[in-house]
């Protein structure tokens, strides 16, 4: 599994904030091109982001679906990739000082990635969390919060 963690100098809440902004993702979540649709209730169970992910004109257009929440400490998503099935993503946030950890396990759940899952899939997937989190963390640093 891809467990990797970061150390946000800002407050829980300004993490949470920005996982709560649906519209947001296309801004630090590595490969998403576009955010088509969020729905109302984001990130309530069941509620689901519409989106274009890929490299160059190699994309998919799928979904990702809220499947646990425990407001301002856990988000847990299933993320669609199309022919190549879905991952379970959790993002676990929490105060560390007057800062904040964020940890995200990912691993593959459905469809062929799921089934061949193997060393060089493990890599990949923590290479790209590696850079989402870097991502989040410069988006929440530079967000202006009320």
């Amino acid at each position: 599994m891809a467990v990797l963690n970061v150390v946000i100098e800002r407050p829980p809440e300004a993490v949470w904030a920005l996982l709560e902004d649906g519209h947001s993702y296309a801004d630090w979540v590595v490969g998403t091109q576009h955010i088509h649709e969020v729905d109302e209730t984001w990130p309530a169970v069941g509620s689901c982001i519409r989106f274009t992910a890929g490299v160059g004109r190699f994309t998919i257009h799928d979904t990702t679906t809220v499947r646990r929440l425990e407001p301002g400490r856990e988000l847990e998503l299933e993320a669609r990739g199309g022919q190549f099935g879905s991952a379970r993503i959790s993002f676990d946030v929490r105060p560390w000082g007057k800062n904040t950890l964020v940890i995200i396990d990912e691993h593959p759940l459905r469809g062929p990635t799921a089934r061949w899952h193997n060393a060089v899939l493990e890599v990949l997937l923590r290479v790209r969390n590696r850079r989402m989190l870097e991502n989040l963390n410069h988006a929440v640093k530079n967000r202006t919060f009320p």
